[in-house]
């Protein structure tokens, strides 16, 4: 029999897509502001799909590097322990990043103001594993800073029901060619 508590194998534990990935999406949220970027949008969508995070580091913009990018669009991948995709990463495929740079170009388009400055696409890869709990699921539009604490990288957070961390945050995850 499976335990329940460190997976979500049972069927009745099963954690809501949605409610995990914007659970993930908030945590990953205050984990780049803690490292000093702005979240300029949230799910933001258009025809061609949608951008998790679009975040701005107005640290990288001061000061330009040719292996920085002040503009990022983050896509967030909420996998279980377990998973057959690397966590999400493999979920990346070469037509979801031609999606994503569609849509990017898209927001950009939407944003004038921000057409010139360099961008990148990056990758948030975070576990969720359901913990046995009475206290029933937070409001995920509620989650902040002062709630969550300091987030740092494989340091798991526990929202109950879920316990949830980020596995990897992969920077200039892949370039699209115009």
């Amino acid at each position: 029999m499976t335990d329940p508590t460190s997976d979500c194998a049972s069927h009745h534990c099963q954690p809501s897509s949605a409610t995990v990935g914007l659970l993930a999406e908030n945590i990953v949220a205050q984990w780049l502001m803690s490292q000093g970027w702005t979240i300029l949008h949230r799910r933001w969508h258009c025809r061609w799909g949608e951008l998790d995070l679009v975040a701005y580091s107005e640290a990288i913009a001061a000061q330009p590097c040719p292996f920085q990018a002040p503009l990022s669009f983050v896509e967030v991948k909420a996998r279980r322990s377990g998973n057959w995709d690397a966590n999400g990463l493999l979920a990346v495929s070469s037509q979801k990043q031609i999606k994503l740079w569609r849509t990017a170009k898209a927001f950009l388009a939407a944003q004038p103001q921000l057409s010139e400055v360099p961008c990148r696409f990056d990758v948030a890869l975070v576990r969720c594993e359901v913990v046995r709990s009475s206290s029933p699921v937070a409001n995920p539009h509620l989650i902040d800073g002062a709630t969550l604490g300091a987030i740092q990288i494989g340091q798991p957070i526990v929202i109950a029901p879920y316990r949830l961390s980020i596995q990897q945050y992969v920077q200039n995850a892949f370039n699209i060619e115009a």
